[in-house]
């Protein structure tokens, strides 16, 4: 590893500016996490982790199920958060339309209908009928 700088053994403590620097090579995205572990020879897998949490610039949620790091743009984040939530909201519907045609299909019952209750003759009566 010709060029690199050896830097403080893992057992003491680094200065806020060396992790900062740290950090703002990991944003800037030349090089990943274990590429700046073996650089500078950190220990542990979460070290730079926890530092770009502490002086980072982009956000790094605790543990949401995203893997690698995370988009630079908040707003597109954002935006890719809520195309995934109405995504899964567009399956829900798709489903519900499915077990709505299935119902009317094989029972007859049209579930849309005001009167739907008056369909099904075994449910209890909690009001009596006029």
């Amino acid at each position: 590893m010709a060029g690199y700088q050896h830097y403080p053994s893992p057992t003491s403590s680094y200065a806020e500016s060396f992790k900062r620097m740290v950090v703002r090579e990991f944003e800037q995205g030349t090089l990943n996490k274990k590429q700046l572990n073996r650089k500078y020879g950190l220990r542990g897998h979460c070290t730079i982790l926890k530092w770009c949490r502490k002086y980072g610039k982009l956000h790094y949620p605790y543990r949401n199920g995203t893997i690698g790091r995370p988009m630079k743009d908040p707003q597109k984040q954002r935006i890719k958060e809520l195309e995934n939530e109405l995504e899964n909201e567009r399956l829900k519907v798709l489903a519900w339309e499915k077990l709505y045609e299935v119902i009317k299909r094989e029972d007859g019952i049209d579930l849309l209908k005001k009167d739907a209750a008056k369909q099904f003759p075994n449910l209890p009566r909690s009001i009596p009928e006029r």
